[in-house]
């Protein structure tokens, strides 16, 4: 099991995503829709952004874009990452919690190597 964690400064990313180049690289079209409607829209960006980070640091595949990891919340409220059909493998095997205050967001990522808990 593999851990990643990712702590981001909310005003930092608030300013970011007024740039759309920065918006393209980073968000899907679903999660800058998803932010852009939420009140306090840049917390929602940035902790998304944290997520991605986490992610990224658990799973450990280089080949893997921010944009391929793409969060989302179910119906329950709880978070979940979905991947392109290229990495379709790895969303069985992450899990992730977030949480933001009014600086920070903070996010944690843990990926199972084995779909079972177990080792590979």
């Amino acid at each position: 099991m593999d851990i990643g964690v990712d702590i981001v400064e909310i005003d930092r990313i608030g300013k970011q995503v007024r740039n759309p180049r920065f918006l393209k690289r980073v968000y899907t079209a679903g999660e800058i829709a998803y932010c852009r409607a939420r009140k306090q829209s840049a917390q929602h960006f940035a902790v998304r952004f944290a997520a991605k980070e986490a992610v990224w640091k658990a799973v450990g595949e280089r080949r893997l874009l921010h944009r391929d990891i793409q969060v989302r919340n179910l119906p329950t409220g709880k978070p979940e990452v979905v991947f392109p059909k290229r990495f379709a493998k790895l969303a069985e095997r992450v899990s992730i919690s977030l949480s933001h205050g009014r600086e920070y967001a903070v996010a944690m990522a843990i990926y199972r190597k084995s779909p079972y808990g177990g080792k590979k």
